[in-house]
């Protein structure tokens, strides 16, 4: 987590605030520099934001000051943007982030590439002995059913021995990195050489600036039941944060992104069959097994 040093310079950052005439959402303001513990080493930051609810309607409707008379017109225009699909209005807001992460996640991550990221680079700096290390209810067997998922959650002697693995292995990685390395008298290795031995799970660190749309959508795909967990949990500490930064816009996103569902020509076709009484089979459907299984989830 953060230092002491750290921390007292976020207080002390907090402590100074000063008069602004640009637009400021004071739910953003609560999350300001403050760390949302993530995982057992990691935090999310909120460090800079630009813009808020009214900065979407005002770029829709290219107006003015507060962008509109009345609260409730806000509300209408973004769930209409929202609902079709209308991006650059909300392309308008921005905010920037400071993550510290496992390496295994920020390479997910940064498969998002509609952001601007700078990372804690290992070539000028040591990097610290943090790795992440499940907790046991995250320590499960590959899914039988999804290739990239999880099944059954790994329990007694089995749960034992894969902990002490993960452990042993991070530990012995980094002790060899550090008697790798050029220092205390030794010629060694380059820190851009040496680092090539560390494991996936040891942490990082970024500041990751992105827009509302692309934001979004990377919450709608991280922050789902289906992702990965170790992601998942950055994505609903980020989410809420977002949510009360721009709530009117975050509320149109819960509905028609995160609780909506988009259907196919194929489902469309089978739900009106449905309704006109037919009993529609998986082979009668023209679906693919995976697409009925993920049908049916929905619609039974």
């Amino acid at each position: 987590m953060l230092t002491p040093d750290q921390l007292a310079e976020i207080d002390a950052a907090r402590a100074t605030p000063r008069p602004t005439l640009r637009a400021v959402s004071e739910g953003m303001e609560a999350h300001l520099y403050r760390a949302h513990p993530v995982l057992d080493h990691g935090f999310i930051r909120v460090i800079d934001y630009m813009g808020d609810d009214a900065a979407i309607v005002q770029a829709a409707r290219v107006s003015y000051g507060a962008g509109t008379k009345h609260v409730q017109n806000d509300e209408g225009l973004i769930r209409y943007l929202m609902r079709h699909w209308h991006s650059t209005p909300f392309e308008m807001c921005e905010v920037k982030l400071h993550v510290k992460l496992p390496v295994f996640v920020a390479r997910q991550w940064i498969r998002h590439r509609t952001a601007n990221v700078n990372e804690y680079s290992a070539r000028y700096s040591i990097l610290d002995r943090e790795f992440y290390i499940p907790a046991p209810e995250q320590l499960a067997a590959q899914s039988t059913v999804n290739n990239q998922g999880r099944g059954e959650v790994l329990t007694g002697e089995e749960a034992a021995r894969v902990l002490d693995l993960l452990k042993s292995d991070a530990n012995r990685a980094y002790d060899h990195y550090e008697a790798m390395l050029s220092q205390d008298g030794q010629q060694g290795l380059a820190r851009e050489l040496a680092r090539m031995n560390l494991p996936a799970n040891i942490y990082t660190q970024w500041y990751w600036k992105v827009d509302l749309h692309n934001l979004f959508h990377f919450l709608r795909l991280r922050a789902d039941a289906h992702a990965q967990y170790e992601i998942r949990v950055y994505a609903e500490a980020i989410a809420a944060c977002v949510k009360d930064w721009v709530p009117l816009a975050f509320a149109a996103f819960e509905d028609y992104r995160m609780g909506g569902v988009t259907l196919s020509g194929k489902a469309i076709a089978v739900l009106k069959r449905r309704l006109a009484g037919e009993a529609v089979t998986q082979e009668a459907s023209g679906m693919s097994k995976g697409e009925w299984r993920e049908f049916v989830e929905v619609w039974g």
